[in-house]
């Protein structure tokens, strides 16, 4: 490697890379259709050759947006951990796996084609994401804030459904009441 290739990028690309990043989150997270690179670099505030420069391609933006999405999820049960109790930390892991099934609106055709084509391992996010289910659950059963019965698939499978029947941001009302009923599902009895 040269001594370019190793260097930190620059204070301004980086600026220009995450904001874009944040941009095509919440554009992806608000549209019905997948938005043009075009629009997502005006939105950003960036000429679209800066957009290319950092995301050559469609699949490279969403792949920099899901795998962002997933990392906040996994730090996210950790983080929350630390800040609050483990029935509120589950409640609000569940508001942040919300946005992250929002955000796939706007870029699910390509995201089911890099799944297929292998480009992104499903399986792999499944595990990461049980896994901060089950630290929360852990923390919770110990504490004896949450029920020790419940798995990370049963959380996983409920959090679905519930966004399938009351997707965000549309329904995001019915989606927190959906979700408050299923955390009073997951406190022990007497709690």
């Amino acid at each position: 490697m040269t001594e370019a290739e190793t260097r930190a990028p620059r204070a301004d690309a980086a600026r220009n890379r995450d904001q874009l990043l944040a941009v095509a989150t919440r554009m992806f997270a608000a549209a019905d259709a997948e938005p043009s690179m075009r629009a997502i670099a005006r939105e950003a505030g960036v000429g679209v050759a800066t957009l290319y420069r950092h995301f050559p391609t469609r699949e490279s933006l969403v792949d920099a947006v899901y795998r962002d999405q997933v990392v906040r999820l996994t730090t996210g049960a950790r983080d929350l951990l630390g800040q609050v109790t483990p029935a509120a930390a589950m409640r609000r892991w569940m508001d942040l796996f919300g946005d992250w099934i929002a955000t796939k609106n706007g870029m699910l055709d390509t995201l089911l084609a890099m799944i297929e084509s292998g480009e992104i391992a499903h399986a792999q996010t499944r595990t990461e994401l049980l896994t901060a289910i089950t630290t929360i659950l852990d923390a919770g059963g110990a504490a004896g804030d949450l029920r020790a019965d419940v798995t990370a698939d049963d959380i996983a499978a409920s959090l679905v459904g519930i966004f399938t029947v009351a997707p965000r941001p549309e329904r995001e009302a019915k989606a927190g009441r959906l979700l408050d009923l299923l955390m009073d599902g997951l406190r022990p009895p007497g709690r």
